[in-house]
């Protein structure tokens, strides 16, 4: 039978990160991928480029149903602490907007960094492999797994195999079904960071207008985010209306502010003064896409110019543009969706560790815990945390 300290069940971000500072510990390490290649999430993730932190990351811009979870592992393996790593590594890099940082070339080099590091601490990777039973030791501390590689005898199990979303890359709920076998909980399920999708009242709105991109505020109950919003075929999608995804409930309205960086009242209030013959289609056109204005905008208000629009005509507008409000009929699901919500409950976990409270040398890392940040390089940061703090310890 072949004999570890640590195994790792999972080569995405969490999974190599955390059998380098394994092994780094002179712990005989190895990691196992199902699929025939490592880091696939890595590779396409930021449309190619790998969006691998953000300088602002805060613990109140992830969700989990305990809030203070994510504080230790984020403060002991910072953001800049994986800066200082990706520099190490030479890694040209970029940032793009709102703190996220961005590789300059390809998202490769992220993996190839990763595996460079896994090589030189010593740890092993088998991709290919699959997984069956597992088992606690009867005589000792540790666990005994079925696999396609034969049995596999550890001290300290890791598991890091995702979450739901994007399932064309052959993920499972396997952490979840691992987690409920040992007694530990899961938070339901759901997909975040996600397209929204629109009854046929909406649609019909919406899709002669898909394609169209432009910077909004999207608001739901006490939670609103400014970005672009970009419309669909089949709904709402683009940045804003992404990161709205993780707190919407199903029923509840979404209010689009169209133009959230000045009050169309005061944009008329200005024109009248300057240029009080320039029509609302101008005025309107300068400020969003002329075929979004054109669609949404009556005609009856378009050619006016703004000298002659009355307060009733200005409410009018105000209610167009500032709060356009749509009630998804959904989202699109894990298909498309970038992360999954929920997963093992903190409160089975230690921060500290990432090990199950009950189990010790059990341990939960990345996606498939209840963490889950904002769009932007949130979760990768989480999967590098959540991976070291686990490593000092597996």
């Amino acid at each position: 039978m072949n004999q570890v300290d640590t195994l790792i069940m999972g080569a995405g971000a969490a999974g190599l990160f955390c059998a380098i500072e394994a092994a780094k510990r002179g712990r005989s390490t190895l990691l196992l991928e199902k699929s025939s290649k490592p880091g696939r999430k890595i590779l396409m993730s930021g449309g190619g480029r790998c969006n691998f932190t953000n300088l602002h990351i805060e613990p109140d811009r992830y969700l989990s149903q305990n809030p203070h979870f994510m504080k230790s592992a984020l403060a002991q393996y910072t953001q800049w602490d994986f800066i200082e790593w990706v520099n190490a590594h030479n890694i040209a890099y970029h940032e793009k907007t709102q703190g996220q940082l961005f590789c300059d070339t390809k998202a490769c080099v992220i993996v190839d960094a990763l595996l460079e590091d896994l090589s030189h601490a010593g740890a092993q990777l088998a991709v290919s492999v699959e997984v069956g039973e597992i088992t606690l030791l009867e005589s000792q501390p540790g666990f005994i797994c079925q696999t396609s590689l034969g049995p596999i005898q550890c001290e300290s199990l890791v598991i890091a195999t995702g979450g739901l979303s994007i399932p064309s890359m052959g993920t499972t709920p396997f952490a979840y079904q691992l987690a409920e076998s040992f007694g530990i909980p899961i938070v339901p399920t759901r997909a975040g960071l996600v397209p929204f999708t629109v009854d046929i009242h909406d649609k019909e709105q919406i899709e002669p207008l898909a394609g169209i991109s432009f910077p909004s505020r999207l608001s739901c109950e006490t939670t609103s985010f400014e970005d672009d919003l970009l419309l669909t075929h089949r709904g709402i999608s683009g940045p804003a209306a992404l990161q709205l995804s993780s707190y919407w409930e199903g029923g509840h309205s979404i209010h689009i502010n169209c133009i959230p960086k000045q009050a169309i009242s005061s944009m008329i209030q200005e024109a009248k003064q300057v240029h009080p013959k320039q029509s609302v289609k101008t005025l309107l056109t300068n400020a969003l896409p002329n075929r979004l204005v054109l669609e949404r905008t009556p005609d009856s208000l378009l050619e006016k110019s703004v000298a002659d629009l009355s307060k009733a005509g200005i409410e009018d507008l105000e209610r167009l543009w500032h709060d356009w409000q749509i009630v998804p009929s959904g989202t699109e699901g894990y298909r498309t969706a970038e992360v999954t919500l929920g997963g093992v409950d903190t409160v089975a976990l230690s921060s500290k560790t990432m090990a199950a409270k009950e189990m010790t040398n059990l341990f939960f890392i990345g996606e498939a815990v209840d963490v889950t940040g904002w769009l932007g390089g949130y979760n990768f940061q989480w999967a590098w945390s959540s991976a070291w703090v686990a490593g000092q310890y597996a």
